[in-house]
């Protein structure tokens, strides 16, 4: 059965929605970006169905601002509070629950690694997590050079080029945007996210082996030593949005779930 839950938090009011199941591990959803609580292609929605089915009860919510929330979307480095309200509601709807495994993709997983200890969460499944501070019309350099290299791989890649057939400045800027250094500032969100996931909280990350955001992460990540367990899944949508994505990341969640 499902329903809908509202919370209070920071003097506003939350909806969030409730996958009843009678297990005693729970799952709590975090939309990533500006997403309402049912996620890209109702991706969230669906997940949630599908493991309350299976007995993980599941809570999804809309932060301050977003969805059927009210209040001001201040972004998810200030959602920190509306975090910890939804936990509580989770608990105080589901009392039985003993163990809450927290699940978010991009800035939503980033969200879930600041603020998971102070909300109360057991463990973490983070998808694709947000690492990049500096905000451009262009994807971060490692994401670039990840494109380049397959595209100059491709012959047909030469003729588009002597053809004309490729936007030269465009080409130019991206690799003005590979060869540049990170700056202290823009790796500022990087250092925190490392930090946060070198605790002792079990953490377990999924990446779209081919999406922009997590081959920044890679990238940004590849050098640090932190006690996580990373699946990599064949695919470029960020959001898991084909079958075969939403199965493999369903299977992830379900061993995570236990």
């Amino acid at each position: 059965m499902r329903r809908v839950i509202t919370f209070p938090c920071g003097g506003e009011m939350l909806v969030g929605t409730l996958d009843e199941a009678a297990g005693t591990t729970g799952l709590l959803i975090v939309s990533g970006g500006n997403e309402i609580r049912i996620g890209a292609h109702r991706g969230m929605a669906a997940l949630a169905a599908n493991l309350a089915r299976s007995g993980t009860p599941v809570f999804r919510y809309d932060r301050r601002g977003i969805g059927d929330s009210s209040g001001e979307n201040e972004g998810f480095e200030r959602s920190a509070e509306d975090m910890a309200a939804a936990l509580a509601a989770f608990r105080a709807a589901v009392p039985t629950v003993a163990r809450i495994v927290g699940f978010g993709n991009c800035d939503a997983a980033t969200a879930l690694a600041l603020f998971h200890r102070q909300a109360g969460i057991d463990a973490l499944v983070l998808a694709n997590p947000w690492t990049i501070d500096r905000a451009d019309d262009l994807p971060p350099p490692a994401a670039i050079r990840a494109r380049y290299v397959e595209r100059f791989k491709d012959p047909a890649t030469y003729l588009r080029l002597l053809r004309g057939g490729v936007d030269v400045r465009k080409l130019f800027r991206g690799l003005r945007r590979i060869s540049e250094r990170r700056s202290q500032e823009g790796d500022a969100l990087a250092v925190r996210l490392a930090a946060a996931l070198a605790g002792t909280t079990p953490v377990t990350i999924v990446l779209a082996e081919k999406d922009a955001t997590a081959i920044a992460y890679a990238d940004v990540m590849h050098a640090t030593d932190l006690p996580v367990t990373t699946h990599i899944i064949d695919t470029a949508s960020h959001s898991f949005a084909r079958g075969e994505d939403q199965a493999a990341l369903e299977a992830i969640l379900r061993g995570v779930l236990g």
